[in-house]
């Protein structure tokens, strides 16, 4: 028997609801909900054939793991869209784009990468598999539903993925403070891998190695050295997005 997983709030359950219901088992919605949001998820979930149980908040509560969890959990049996690295690559009819996070142990940033890679179009985001955070329910919260469509890749050694990217044409540009390259200045038209590290350490030697570039994002302020790794992952995007599609 697959085992079981939880997800909480409305985003993430319409979510899968919507690109895998199948892997959904049970839906808890507060007993208390009878609002337009609640009717809608529960007709959704009754024409998928999805068992409801209404429950109190005090239940939903140690089932999310949290407070904050909007009056609604489900129990599902897979947790993430997690997959091989080279099956991406092969069926790929775009110009590449990764995002890459070392160090990343915060569920709320990763939950909040995978909501930016989603809006700005990545194809997938790549974790060590011994310094990341996983897919837990407050990384789906955050995600808002991402975590369903955009891949993750867990690797067991970084460095070596960097290189096997590289061999795929694919440049890798780490984002540090201390470098006057701006992310504005580097050619993001080609293939490329964005790679953060901990907002506490920074990239790690070996990783920034493997790096084609260094760039920095430009601040205003020289009493801010650094951004929550959201933020700089959504500038980055954004300014790969406006050179391949805005212009």
């Amino acid at each position: 028997m697959s085992k079981l997983n939880y997800i909480f709030g409305f985003h993430a359950i319409v979510s899968r609801l919507k690109q895998n219901y199948e892997s959904i088992r049970e839906i808890y919605l507060d007993e208390k909900r009878q609002d337009q949001r609640s009717r809608e998820l529960l007709n959704h979930a009754e024409s998928r054939d999805i068992r409801i149980i209404r429950c109190d908040s005090t239940r939903l509560a140690r089932i999310a793991g949290t407070l904050q969890h909007q009056g609604v959990a489900a129990s599902i049996t897979s947790n993430t869209r997690e997959v091989n690295l080279e099956d991406i690559l092969v069926s790929l009819h775009e110009t590449a784009l990764f995002i890459v996070l070392d160090g990343v142990k915060d569920p709320h940033n990763l939950g909040a990468c995978f909501r930016v890679a989603g809006a700005l179009g990545a194809h997938g985001i790549i974790v060590p598999k011994d310094r990341s955070v996983g897919i837990t329910p407050t990384v789906h919260k955050v995600a808002s539903g991402a975590v369903d469509f955009v891949p993750f890749v867990t690797v067991t050694n970084l460095a070596r993925t960097l290189r096997e990217l590289k061999i795929h044409g694919i440049q890798i540009i780490g984002t540090i403070a201390e470098t006057t390259e701006y992310i504005s200045a580097v050619d993001l038209t080609v293939p490329s891998a964005l790679v953060f590290g901990s907002e506490q350490k920074g990239l790690r030697r070996l990783t920034r190695e493997q790096c084609d570039i260094l760039a920095s994002i430009p601040m205003v302020d020289s009493n801010i050295n650094s951004l929550n790794i959201s933020v700089a992952a959504g500038i980055c995007l954004y300014e790969t997005l406006k050179q391949r599609v805005i212009r």
